[in-house]
């Protein structure tokens, strides 16, 4: 998989941008606030239909984008896969006030939904602030988990598509029940939180035993690229924190896990891929038990939305005990791990995008992170200062230079 072009109107700091990517390795060199995280953003926003930083659609439009009838702003790529050429395009047009903008989707020129974009383009991106893998909010490592695989599995997107309508749907009734201090032995409250149950344990057990199954293949590979990058000095282990027991924990482990007595032990990954039929059958009765506590709180309490992911080096949990250095480096095992990963599952390696990722890194780092690009099909990676790539790396890479959304290629 390889990103041969890339057209950018009126996107951030891009009035209009026209590019090829011509090698393997592209870096991109400039000062701050110049344009290179808002270039790898566009990329990103390719395969995934989001943006990693914009919380609306209208941050990503351009300021130049007020000197059209309509102001909007525009990302096109087109795509090298195994079996063809595709062309990608999101248009960003203004609607009504200009306050608001529309997002519209085509492959090859033809008008599709969000889900169909996703997977034409893989990319695994990792920017400076992505330390909050480690140690932020647990939906960020929701987030992560579910932005990888949506690009591996459209199975996947669909099932967490309907998982959290089933969410949004299912809360609702619950405080509205509180709200009319029903009984949770009433049988009509147990048939209309039944219609949804089967619902929310069918697609939530896919959800479940899919992110289960790719943490199998992300852990190993994790494991030893941070072995290299801690030159072998920290063992680091991707523990899965589901908010009920899935069956093969047993439940004084799943307990300690829960209760934050995280060890390789209580976060053993299990020795299979989750049996759906099984799984669901646990969800259910969780959710049967604990009917109760869920009208009394009005929300639905277990589910993968509640789940989370632990970092563990030699059996601390990074979040507690771990420097910023050391979530750093475990941050960038776990995205080096997903290109892995993704290549495995795919049969195509994804794009990786890397933004300023050698300033904080000391040399023996830097080398071991430059030695796992060699498995890239393609990497875009920027950097402030030159000095921070090899002569050996630069003579490889083609060279680009941007200043206030200006490209330039570099001799």
């Amino acid at each position: 998989m390889f990103l041969s072009h890339l057209t950018l109107e009126h996107f951030r700091n891009y009035r209009a941008l026209s590019h090829d990517f011509a090698a393997p390795f592209t870096l991109i060199q400039g000062r701050n606030a110049q344009g290179k995280t808002n270039l790898l953003e566009a990329i990103h926003y390719l395969a995934t239909s989001k943006s990693s930083h914009a919380r609306t659609e209208k941050e990503v439009v351009g300021w130049s984008a007020t000197d059209e009838p309509i102001p909007y702003s525009r990302i096109r790529g087109v795509v090298q896969q195994a079996e063809g050429e595709v062309e990608l395009e999101i248009l960003f047009s203004a609607r009504g006030d200009e306050t608001n903008f529309a997002k519209q989707i085509r492959v090859n020129g033809v008008n599709r939904r969000g889900i169909d974009l996703i997977g034409n383009l893989r990319a695994v991106l990792f920017l400076p602030e992505d330390v909050v893998l480690v140690a932020g909010s647990p939906g960020e490592r929701r987030r992560y988990l579910d932005i990888a695989l949506c690009q591996i599995d459209r199975n996947y997107t669909q099932h967490l598509s309907r998982y959290q309508k089933v969410i949004t749907q299912r809360n609702s009734l619950l405080r509205q029940l509180r709200e009319e201090n029903a009984s949770y032995r009433d049988p009509g409250v147990i048939a209309q939180l039944r219609f949804w149950d089967e619902q929310l344990v069918a697609h939530g057990a896919f959800v479940l035993a899919r992110r289960y199954a790719f943490l199998a293949l992300l852990d190993p590979a994790a494991r030893t690229l941070h072995g290299e990058l801690s030159t072998g000095l920290e063992n680091l282990q991707l523990v899965y924190q589901p908010s009920f027991d899935p069956g093969f924990l047993g439940e004084p482990d799943y307990r300690r896990l829960v209760n934050g007595d995280v060890t390789s032990h209580t976060g053993r990954l299990p020795e299979a891929p989750l049996a759906l039929a099984s799984l669901q059958e646990t969800f259910q009765k969780k959710l049967d038990s604990r009917r109760s506590r869920e009208m009394a709180a009005g929300v639905t309490l277990y589910g993968p939305h509640r789940d989370d992911m632990a970092f563990l080096v030699n059996e601390r949990d990074l979040r507690t005990y771990g420097s910023r250095g050391q979530q750093r480096t475990g941050a960038l095992a776990l995205k080096l791990a997903e290109v892995q990963a993704m290549t495995a599952e795919t049969g195509e390696t994804p794009i990786l995008l890397l933004d300023d990722v050698m300033s904080e890194l000391d040399a023996q780092r830097r080398a071991t992170l430059l030695a796992a690009l060699d498995g890239v099909t393609q990497a875009i990676v920027t950097a402030t200062d030159w000095e921070d790539f090899s002569p050996a790396f630069r003579a490889q890479a083609q060279l680009l230079h941007v200043d206030n959304g200006q490209l330039a290629s570099v001799k």
